[in-house]
């Protein structure tokens, strides 16, 4: 067992997560010290550290793609220290503090939970689970005034994952293609109004139409069950990976891409594909 492993005392456990998110709230605090704390963290606010909660959520998701275990925890600590930063920001405004944060999301599982929490029973599947979770999501958008279908849906996001709650969003109401073979018409429409564009020469347009079939592109992955933000993310893995071995290859010759033209390259992309396939 590691230091990092788990006891197997629970209560040692939770003795010790109360002890590392006390420290890590009170070094937090010392480090936004108007006197005595580091002067980059004072000078910071939520938008400019915004950027950062987003980059290391992704940094957490490619370690999980790896698996690169060993880099896991300190991952996920680099996460969880945007919040513990937002959270001294808004204490120091008086908005809220650490606890507000936890108890938030505490109270919100408990209550989208009734089936662990509450009196309902646990014998559904994780499809009606998930209709259950919408159920009170909506209840909750009904809460806060949000009218709309689609209020509520942050416009931070991704422009990729934000498209595919618009688009679950609206399925929810049957505003969606019935099925795949739809979509696939939609895409054929879009590429062609996306090369009428291009020979018009209109470069706002052209924008435009290359949007909507992004846009149609995400609706297909979700007609596929394709996660499509983890679906380019593998291909992009894939442009590298090939990408290295036709360097590599260039490299034994004592060469260089720039070295190469494109028919000598592509020939290599392709054997590399091969290989990749034997």
């Amino acid at each position: 067992m590691t230091d990092l492993a788990p006891n197997a005392d629970p209560r040692a456990d939770a003795e010790r997560n109360r002890a590392e998110i006390t420290r890590l709230i009170e070094i937090m605090a010392a480090l936004r010290d108007p006197e005595t704390g580091c002067p980059w963290d004072i000078e910071q606010d939520f938008a400019s550290i915004a950027p950062y909660t987003i980059e290391e959520a992704y940094e957490v998701a490619d370690a999980i793609a790896r698996e690169a275990w060993d880099e896991f925890p300190g991952e996920l600590g680099d996460l969880l220290l945007q919040v513990v930063f937002h959270a001294q920001m808004a204490a120091e405004k008086g908005m809220f503090g650490f606890a507000d944060v936890a108890a938030k999301i505490s109270d919100k599982l408990i209550d989208r939970h009734p089936h662990v929490f509450g009196d309902e029973s646990r014998d559904k599947s994780a499809a009606q689970q998930v209709k259950d979770w919408e159920a009170i999501k909506a209840a909750e958008r009904a809460a806060k005034a949000e009218k709309g279908v689609l209020d509520g849906v942050a416009l931070g996001l991704p422009a990729l994952t934000r498209a595919l709650k618009l688009q679950n969003r609206a399925a929810r109401v049957g505003f969606d293609w019935p099925g795949a073979a739809d979509v696939l018409d939609k895409i054929a429409e879009e590429t062609a109004e996306l090369v009428e564009a291009r020979d018009a020469g209109d470069h706002a347009h052209l924008t435009e139409e290359f949007g909507d079939l992004m846009f149609v592109m995400a609706n297909l992955a979700r007609h596929l069950d394709i996660d499509p933000e983890g679906a380019l993310r593998a291909a992009n893995e894939k442009f590298t990976r090939r990408f290295a071995a036709i360097e590599a290859a260039l490299q034994a010759q004592g060469r260089r891409p720039e070295d190469a033209d494109l028919a000598e390259m592509d020939a290599l992309w392709n054997a590399a594909k091969a290989q990749e396939r034997a």
